[in-house]
C-alpha cells in the first residue's frame, strides 16, 4: 500500500492552509520580537537613533532567518 501525502488524504486543504499560516505569523511574531531586542540594545548606546528603514531590514533579515530554520527543521534536515 502507498503512503498518502495529507493533501492526497481526502480533503485538507484547510488544515495545510491553517499550519502554513501559523508558521507565517509566528515567524512574523519571532521577528518582531527580534527586531525590537536589536533596536533597544543599538539605542542603548551613545543615544543612537533606529531609523525606519533600519527597522525594516532587521526584520527582514529575521524572517529569512526564522524561514531557513523552519525550512531546515520541517524538511526533514534536522
Amino acid at each position: 500500500m502507498k503512503p498518502l501525502t495529507l493533501l492526497e488524504g481526502g480533503n485538507f486543504v484547510g488544515l495545510v492552509a491553517m499550519i502554513i499560516a501559523i508558521i507565517i505569523f509566528g515567524a512574523l511574531f519571532i521577528s518582531l520580537i527580534i527586531t525590537v531586542f536589536v533596536k533597544f540594545i543599538y539605542e542603548l548606546k551613545d543615544g543612537r537613533k533606529f531609523s525606519k528603514k533600519q527597522f525594516i531590514q532587521t526584520m527582514i533579515i529575521s524572517l529569512l532567518m526564522c524561514g531557513l530554520i523552519s525550512g531546515y527543521i520541517c524538511g526533514g534536515g534536522f
